[in-house]
């Protein structure tokens, strides 16, 4: 974690290679990291997703944001089955290191259920209440 350390008193505008601070990732025992999905524009919170080396190096170089699906245990291409695709706008790592921030572009709902984000399960007192309409039928997403 030394490039982490070293990024904490560096002045803004200094850098340290991006290959260096991959290699210092602190993945989990899967060989993952979290990801939050945010929209670029709004600042909307949309997703929690999970991410391989492979996954972020593809992401990076192609500029369509792919996760690691841990139900699938297989790469996951936002947007290849349904359409409602993420580009990547910005990539942030936090202070150190083990979650990235991507702001992207999101076409349609991001979440699985045809909702426009995953946070739609909202506490009040003690009741789960839905607090966010349906955008898209779901069966409809993934027709492709």
């Amino acid at each position: 974690m030394a490039i982490f350390k070293q990024l904490e008193v560096l002045a803004n505008g200094d850098s340290v290679p991006l290959s260096a601070a991959f290699d210092e990732l602190p993945w989990n025992a899967d060989g993952l990291l979290p990801a939050i999905a945010q929209q670029f524009d709004s600042g909307e919170v949309l997703m929690l997703a999970w991410m391989n080396r492979t996954a972020l190096a593809e992401t990076l170089a192609g500029g369509q944001v792919c996760y690691w699906s841990r139900s699938r245990q297989a790469l996951w291409r936002k947007g290849e089955s349904s359409g409602q695709v993420q580009r990547l706008k910005e990539m942030r790592l936090d202070c150190d290191g083990d979650t990235l921030l991507l702001k992207v572009d999101q076409t349609g709902p991001a979440c699985h259920t045809g909702r426009r984000d995953c946070f739609y399960n909202k506490v009040e007192g003690d009741r789960l209440v839905v607090d966010k309409p349906v955008l898209i039928d779901p069966s409809e997403l993934y027709r492709k």
